[in-house]
């Protein structure tokens, strides 16, 4: 039998039996996820928390002074980064600057092939937030934030971690890169709905989770999940070009984008460099 197929039925069973390693969550995330929770929390508790991460700390003050963020003048502390960017939503964006730490391996191949989701994941919230920020300046009202839909995105497809890092144990069979890259996606979806599930995240992330990958808009809509599916148009990433051709045309129709080359606007295009300086 292929190493590519053995790899395959090797998953497969693991999935169904419930028996992958599950990734958990970075604790200062936890931990920032639970003082938000409480109604009477601080700014100046939350900043406590973070500081504990010095990595997370320097990254929010990084966000505080992004154009993200939308403002010229320049913090130098924590306090003052915490404090610009609000108690609403400190929560996802520091959720979202720790979760590069869930991607990593002490296997070399296995490593690469985890900086590449995290790139593609980090490429994906980009362009949607972009497309979201478009289309947000047209629309009064949407009810869509862009620090929801950057955690939303960077963890779409947050399944497909533990199935490249299940090939670690696997080593005879890693074989070609691209396959294992493209299997852990065509497999993710499963998955990422457990991890949802044990991060305890909202009903709409798990909602996205199980419906990125289906070629059809959101309705009543735009949601959130249809912004992540602009991201992966715009990187080509379906497998059936018609219909991500047909869907394009109808987001276009919806107004969420001007045009089909849609990441050559001048306006999309700044906000994602925008947002992928954040993560650089």
């Amino acid at each position: 039998m292929p190493a590519q197929q053995q790899l395959l039925q090797i998953l497969e069973r693991k999935i169904q039996q419930d028996q992958l390693i599950l990734p958990t969550l970075p604790d200062v995330a936890l931990t920032v996820r639970r003082r938000a929770n409480e109604p009477n929390v601080s700014l100046q508790e939350m900043a406590d928390v973070i500081a504990q991460d010095p990595a997370l700390a320097a990254r929010m003050i990084k966000v505080a002074n992004s154009a993200f963020m939308g403002r010229s003048i320049k913090v130098s502390t924590l306090n003052q980064a915490v404090t610009r960017i609000g108690l609403s939503q400190i929560r996802n964006i520091a959720i979202a600057m720790a979760l590069e730490q869930v991607f990593v391996s002490k296997h070399k191949q296995v490593q690469q092939q985890l900086d590449a989701l995290w790139q593609s994941s980090v490429q994906v919230a980009s362009i949607a937030v972009a497309c979201l920020s478009y289309y947000n300046s047209r629309e009064a009202r949407t009810g869509l934030n862009k620090d929801v839909l950057t955690l939303m995105a960077l963890v779409h497809n947050i399944g497909a971690l533990p199935i490249v890092a299940e090939a670690e144990r696997q080593e005879a069979l890693l074989g070609d890169p691209r396959f294992l890259l493209h299997l852990a996606t065509s497999l993710s979806t499963e998955v990422s709905l457990r991890i949802m599930y044990a991060w305890a995240f909202a009903e709409p992330f798990q909602q996205v989770a199980s419906s990125w990958q289906k070629l059809q808009p959101d309705k009543p809509g735009p949601g959130y999940t249809d912004f992540i599916r602009l991201a992966v148009i715009a990187r080509d990433g379906y497998a059936d070009k018609e219909l991500q051709q047909r869907l394009l045309r109808y987001y276009m129709t919806m107004q969420m984008v001007p045009q089909q080359d849609f990441m050559q606007h001048p306006d999309i295009q700044a906000v994602y460099q925008d947002v992928r300086a954040v993560f650089s």
